[in-house]
């Protein structure tokens, strides 16, 4: 008798688990639909960088922004960083941004000792939020002079395709 119904118990979990399974599988939004998608308006962004100054999406209207998530405990997203660096160096002046959004504390002789230049911001709740609830990094957004997301990236966002983005969203007139 005790055997029935541990066996029944035991079925009872593993269909239970099974029903959860399928539920979140089959709810489950792929990174590429989630909010905010591609031609979305993107977020706003009002963060303080690692001296205290605000920076805003909204300040860079008209340019074209990489907005990058990221972590110093990631070595992915250290390893993508200098790469931004050097297309950022190419062309800030023909109207490229990039805004670093820190998951974590970040020293400021990291990115020192790494060369970067752009503003680097601590996430806050809201922004995270705003951007799909970011919590596996790396992931850019690729802003286009309009203010519309003009590509997602998931993982590494490799400098060669960043580079090709940018002069296209840069070729764009307003």
């Amino acid at each position: 008798m005790k055997s029935a119904k541990t066996t029944v118990i035991i079925l009872s979990i593993l269909f239970l688990t099974a029903i959860s399974l399928y539920l979140y599988l089959e709810n489950r939004t792929p990174f590429s639909e989630k909010k905010p998608a591609v031609n979305d308006v993107a977020p706003e962004i009002s963060l303080a960088d690692l001296t205290g100054k605000m920076v805003s999406l909204a300040a860079f209207d008209g340019k074209v922004v990489l907005v990058n998530f990221w972590a110093g405990w990631c070595p992915p997203c250290k390893d993508e960083l200098p790469g931004f660096q050097r297309v950022y160096a190419s062309y800030q002046d023909k109207g490229f941004e990039v805004i670093a959004i820190a998951l974590d504390d970040i020293e400021p002789s990291l990115l020192q000792d790494m060369g970067i230049t752009f503003p680097v911001v601590k996430t806050n709740p809201r922004v995270t939020k705003s951007y799909g609830d970011i919590s596996d990094v790396p992931v850019s957004f690729l802003v286009g002079k309009d203010g519309r997301i003009i590509r997602k990236v998931r993982k590494v966002y490799d400098e060669a395709s960043l580079r090709q983005d940018v002069e296209r969203a840069l070729a764009i007139k307003k």
